[in-house]
């Protein structure tokens, strides 16, 4: 019997390859494109998008990448980077690529890198805990896209999502309780997942379901009361309406309402990135203490924690 080769494809989002209006136009006119992402025709989309939002937007969204930019790149980069060594490290026979869905390295690039280790089986790990059409799904269409230009395909295990996997929630776990150690227990534990329009949820996406399982099986795992945790969705564009409790108008009332000490941690990140450490460790901080908040802390993304490679290990087992 022929042993199967396997090799394990990362896959994220992406990032622009500089904090450049350039390059943060680039990367916006892919992402903004892809009707997974935005369903608006393209007939309608297409010259609001080209015409006004990456003109107007590219520059602000420049200056907030340059706030959160590390040495060696984008915080995104450099930790799917050390994501991927480290579980490449922990598998030494089993090929480990990073591939993003916008931007470099694509991944038509980390298929070409598992091809040319003669792999004939590939894993695909999207790194977003919890399915949603315009994120996993989007990893799904490009792989097909990638694939369709193939004469021989390997064969093809797909990770839907992880939402209540046990390794991943106690990895969670382990990251609030070093946050718990280290600051002391907060009034709230406020988890902020990214949104999506209520539309997309309508039409079928079960995103919100996914981040209600986790916020379920953490809280649990925690033992933690319920009444102390709350789950909102953040990173809202556009006009129509998004998932809801939103976090800045949750934060911004806890504040008003007494509320002194909040931690938030982003449980669909895997890793931290723009709207991380901009968005919710700086502007939505400046929300809570503005409106009355007296201590805030943002609990990092598991990033390239053991606990994290680990669970990659573990979730990847059964496909290699």
């Amino acid at each position: 019997m022929r042993q199967t080769k396997t090799g394990i494809l990362l896959a994220n989002l992406g990032t622009p390859d500089a904090p450049t209006p350039d390059a943060v136009k680039r990367y916006l006119r892919q992402f903004l494109s892809d009707g997974r992402v935005v369903d608006t025709p393209r007939a309608l989309w297409w010259p609001i998008l080209r015409g006004v939002i990456l003109p107007l937007r590219s520059p602000r969204v420049a200056k907030l990448y340059q706030s959160v930019w590390m040495e060696e790149g984008s915080p995104l980069m450099v930790y799917s980077r050390q994501q991927q060594k480290a579980l490449a490290q922990r598998l030494p026979d089993t090929p480990v690529a990073l591939g993003m869905s916008y931007g470099s390295p694509s991944l038509a690039s980390a298929v070409e890198e598992l091809l040319a280790h003669d792999v004939d089986h590939i894993v695909v790990l999207p790194l977003y805990p919890q399915y949603s059409c315009s994120t996993v799904a989007a990893v799904w269409d490009e792989l097909a896209r990638i694939l369709a230009t193939k004469r021989h395909i390997p064969g093809i295990s797909f990770i839907r999502d992880y939402a209540d996997d046990g390794d991943y929630i106690q990895a969670l776990v382990s990251s609030v309780r070093a946050s718990f150690a280290q600051h002391g227990e907060p009034d709230v534990l406020l988890l902020s997942f990214h949104g999506i329009p209520q539309r997309y949820a309508d039409e079928g996406d079960d995103y919100p379901q996914r981040c209600r399982d986790t916020t379920r099986e953490l809280v649990s795992a925690l033992d933690i009361s319920p009444d102390k945790v709350m789950m909102t969705f953040q990173s809202r564009f556009g006009r129509e309406p998004w998932l809801m409790p939103y976090t800045d108008e949750t934060l911004k009332m806890l504040g008003e309402k007494g509320v002194k000490h909040v931690q938030v941690m982003c449980p669909g990140f895997s890793a931290d990135c723009l709207e991380t450490l901009e968005e919710i460790a700086v502007q939505n901080k400046e929300f809570f203490l503005e409106a009355g908040g007296v201590k805030y802390e943002y609990i990092p993304a598991l990033n390239a924690s053991v606990e994290h490679i680990e669970m990659m290990v573990n979730l990847t087992a059964p496909y290699r």
